[in-house]
């Protein structure tokens, strides 16, 4: 069978690094590029073909490197340009790829532009941020808010103007109707792909082009209330197209973008080769199942209803017609996939799995985050405000609190399921003082379950929730059905199943998950149980390759998993 579009980077399996907490070199307490050139046997035995690294340009580090001051220049608790290029050319040795992360949004306000910028309403850099006068009534442009759920414009005295900031106001919004400020970051992004590395991951691509007349926007919503009109903008196929032709058409590379508040059609726009714009879009939206969207930090339960929904919708809308999309369940932004997705406690090993072979046998590219494979979990050490250092949990405790007086603990209870903190604490790969991440203190505290959650514990245990990850990786990397093959949701009734067919050639493979702490009992449609030709057991959580199973009548343990394929020669 001819696959149609069919792409080597399609196949790649991408392991997200976040460089501050990976592996500390110095004793500094911060991570760097020594620290991952260390690492990079273990990222190979475990069986990634590329790695994406979080921002490592020159920052104040306010949000942890998405405030950029210097794109040309190493963040120098990183290390140095030369360390860049020997861990560049030591993954490469290791024929793994390496994308950078692409920060077109904004930049620091400490960045030489948006100096000039504010210093000279004349200078040729004014027009690269988005000035505008006070409104009306003397207050900003427009009732938008930014992600921290404050106003999106901040009044700066000198200028008697506002400048715009989807998120920190010390991260100024670039002006991409500005063609010199495209062509800047054109050549910005040549640097970095003269070096060799082999892609990019965009950042919030998709809020690039804005609709710049700035009308009010009628959405009651803490969080970004202006997305109608910042998302998906006016221009951004004519940017993307040209950042496509003055850029990436000139290197054998893909790219990965970023984006919410997206459609089908969208990503099929995005990302048909035909249209000549992005490699694949990733999308957040599975993270964040459960999120009210008047405000992300308050949460319900989710469903496995809503789980399926959100998978018909990217699995086979948009990949059959010719679109590209990334497997994307955890990141630096969200809690810990085990506690989003599974059970942090009785059931960590099992669910951990469990989500790792629906990441595994899903159609698309998959991303996982550094940890996922040892099933990290999120850390209990978050008591109060003081302990939180990412920005957006901050300035949320600070519009609740402070601002509208509402109680502190229950404000905090939110805070504590939802602060990407826990994404973001050390790696932890052993059982010593800091986990092995550093001989100093970590700027954010280890996970208490370091000793028995770890990269050394679990190397050397065949049933461990790493080793199982190596399998998966494996299994993957060697059938095209599980990258290409249509995806046929099954059991879509099932309270506690998610179940779904791969459908590649003449192959049929089965996927069972239980996500639920109870068993489950399940029974096949007949027409399904005829498509499977001889199944065996490749892998499951439980039971061992080549067990038989019972397909008329099954029943799963909590959190089971299993994968069905025909006998595969």
């Amino acid at each position: 069978m001819h696959i149609k579009y069919k792409k080597a980077w399609k196949q790649n399996i991408i392991y997200e690094i976040y460089p501050r907490s990976f592996k500390d070199s110095n004793g500094d307490g911060i991570g760097d590029l020594p620290g991952i050139i260390s690492k990079l046997d273990y990222l190979q035995s475990l069986g990634v073909t590329a790695l994406w690294l979080n921002p490592i340009y020159k920052s104040p580090d306010i949000d942890h490197g998405y405030d950029i001051t210097d794109y040309y220049a190493i963040q120098p608790e990183y290390g140095t340009m030369s360390d860049f290029d020997l861990l560049l050319e030591e993954v490469h040795n290791r024929e793994m790829g390496l994308l950078m992360d692409l920060v077109l949004n904004h930049t620091s306000d400490q960045h030489p532009w948006f100096r000039e910028s504010r210093a000279d309403k004349h200078s040729r850099y004014r027009n690269y941020y988005i000035w505008r006068p006070a409104g009306a009534d003397g207050g900003p442009p427009n009732n938008w808010t930014s992600y921290l759920g404050k106003s999106a414009w901040t009044f700066d005295e000198e200028n008697e103007e506002y400048y715009m900031h989807l998120y920190n106001s010390t991260q100024p919004d670039l002006n991409w109707d500005n063609p010199d400020l495209r062509h800047s970051m054109y050549k910005m992004m040549r640097f970095w792909l003269d070096k060799g590395i082999d892609g990019f991951r965009i950042d919030a691509v998709n809020a690039i082009s804005k609709d710049q007349t700035f009308p009010d926007s009628d959405l009651t919503r803490l969080q970004s209330n202006g997305e109608p009109f910042i998302k998906n903008g006016p221009n951004i196929h004519d940017y993307l197209q040209e950042m496509h032709e003055k850029v990436f058409s000139h290197y054998d590379i893909f790219t990965a973008g970023e984006m919410s508040y997206i459609s089908e059609q969208d990503v099929l726009d995005y990302t048909h080769p035909d249209r000549r714009e992005l490699s694949m879009v990733i999308s957040p939206e599975a993270t964040t199942l459960g999120n009210l969207p008047e405000d992300e930090f308050q949460q319900k339960e989710w469903t496995l209803d809503e789980l399926r929904e959100v998978m018909q919708k990217w699995q086979n809308n948009v990949g059959d017609p010719g679109g590209w999309f990334g497997l994307y369940f955890s990141n630096h932004d969200q809690p810990r996939l085990v506690n989003s997705f599974g059970h942090p406690g009785k059931y960590r090993i099992q669910s951990a799995k469990m989500i790792g072979t629906m990441l595994h046998t899903l159609k698309g590219t998959p991303f996982m985050l550094q940890g996922d494979e040892l099933g990290m979990t999120n850390n209990p050490k978050l008591h109060s405000i003081d302990d939180i250092k990412e920005q957006q949990a901050i300035a949320y405790y600070d519009v609740m609190v402070n601002e509208r007086g509402e109680d502190e603990e229950k404000i905090m209870q939110r805070i504590r399921r939802k602060a990407r903190d826990h994404a973001r604490t050390p790696m932890q790969w052993d059982e010593s003082i800091h986990a092995g991440f550093t001989t100093g203190e970590p700027w954010l505290p280890v996970n208490p379950n370091y000793k028995e959650v770890n990269v050394k514990e679990q190397d050397s245990d065949p049933y461990s929730v790493l080793n199982y990850y190596r399998q998966l990786i494996n299994i993957r990397k060697n059938h095209a059905a599980l990258t290409y093959g249509e995806y046929k949701a099954i059991l879509t009734d099932h309270p506690q199943v998610f179940a779904y067919l791969r459908l590649f050639e003449d192959q049929t493979w089965l996927v069972l998950l239980n996500f639920s702490e109870e068993e489950a009992a399940y029974s096949l449609d007949s027409n399904d149980i005829e498509r499977l030709a001889d199944p065996r057991l490749l892998i499951g959580n439980y039971k061992e390759p080549n067990e038989m199973i019972d397909l008329k009548s099954g029943v799963l343990k909590p959190y089971e998993a299993i994968v069905l394929a025909p006998s595969l020669h």
